[in-house]
């Protein structure tokens, strides 16, 4: 059977090892002969491209190099769309650049894990964001692509902020009315939702009966916790706002977009069938084992236009278990503990400006 075949969470750990390693090697040795910058670093770090026996000895490169060239393995031709991370003003952004393959195989991957925790069928969705987020359709953002990236999810998509990034309570009002006694998919990056939902509801001494909604939110989290708000703070307060109890958190970046790992009904982020995750010791980059932090190492078989199939990150994160966790979902679980320190800032929704 095909690994596309099979339901995201459902390999356990052993059959999916041999599938990961043997699509990894293969992009390592695609991305060394149509990536110039890629084959040097190779060449320098590793005396070339060789096969590996384990993903632990698959080559990786820091997700800061993103910020400083422009990586592709396709003949410029045949990029499609162009992904950018945020900043702000001055900030140096990641560019993505995708082909039709690529593009295509991220949005299959992307729905067969989202409809795992929603379902199938396509929800009235509120967008807790505004309208001119989305208006430039040739290059994307983070933010931007989360929510057209979502929004396939979605019918009625309906933003829930002005331009102003203002509760616009007529339109949030019509849109429940329209959709009164229905699930609703209410979507939005972490502290958009806790500072322009749930803080501005608490300032109009309001609430919305988004009881049977459901909300994934992602990005954001180094503002919150600069603002001593937890996961648990996040989801008390949504709850006391909206009633919105079921609440999935996802990680990920625009650099291996796609393959974002979500949050279950237990509290933890899982990989899927087409990623994996490593810890590895910020000193010396040895492999930490369960329950010991450590710089977080992303593999995904998802980047065919550029060399982002295994990328070491600048966040801090610990390995919970393997085909262990009670929601019944398979595969490595773990938690981010957060950005690494002196790290630059480059979150989703972190560096927005209204």
């Amino acid at each position: 059977m095909a690994i596309s075949e099979i339901a995201p969470y459902e390999m356990e750990q052993a059959a999916k090892l041999p599938f990961m390693l043997a699509e990894l090697n293969r992009l390592t040795s695609a991305h060394y002969c149509g990536c110039p910058e890629y084959r040097r670093l190779l060449d320098v770090l590793h005396g070339g491209c060789h096969p590996t026996d384990t993903l632990e000895a698959i080559p990786y490169m820091p997700v800061r190099l993103f910020k400083q060239h422009d990586l592709l393995s396709v003949p410029p031709r045949d990029v499609v769309k162009t992904m950018t991370s945020s900043g702000t003003s001055g900030q140096s952004v990641s560019k993505i650049f995708l082909d039709k393959f690529t593009a295509s195989f991220q949005i299959k991957v992307l729905a067969g894990i989202v409809s795992s925790f929603i379902g199938k069928h396509r929800l009235p969705m509120l967008v807790i964001d505004c309208p001119s987020t989305v208006s430039n359709r040739l290059k994307f953002s983070a933010r931007t692509a989360g929510i057209l990236g979502f929004s396939m999810f979605g019918r009625n998509v309906t933003y829930a902020l002005t331009d102003d990034m203002k509760l616009d309570v007529e339109t949030i009002a019509a849109f429940l009315e329209r959709h009164a006694n229905e699930d609703i998919l209410v979507f939005g990056f972490t502290a958009i939702v806790w500072e322009h939902l749930v803080q501005q509801l608490d300032a109009k001494r309001m609430t919305l009966p988004l009881s049977r909604a459901i909300l994934l939110h992602g990005g954001g989290w180094k503002k919150l916790l600069s603002l001593a708000v937890t996961n648990d703070d996040f989801k008390t307060g949504l709850a006391r706002t909206t009633g919105i109890r079921r609440v999935h958190n996802y990680y990920g970046m625009v650099e291996q977009t796609g393959s974002i790992f979500m949050e279950c009904e237990a509290g933890h982020l899982h990989s899927s069938n087409h990623s994996e995750i490593i810890i590895r010791n910020p000193i010396g980059f040895n492999v930490r084992g369960i329950g010991e932090p450590g710089l977080i190492q992303l593999l995904s078989v998802i980047p065919h236009s550029y060399p982002g199939h295994s990328l070491l990150s600048e966040d801090m994160g610990e390995l919970i278990g393997i085909d262990s966790c009670h929601c019944g979902r398979k595969g490595k679980t773990f938690k981010v503990h957060g950005r690494i320190k002196n790290a630059e800032v480059r979150g989703c929704s972190d560096t927005y400006t209204r």
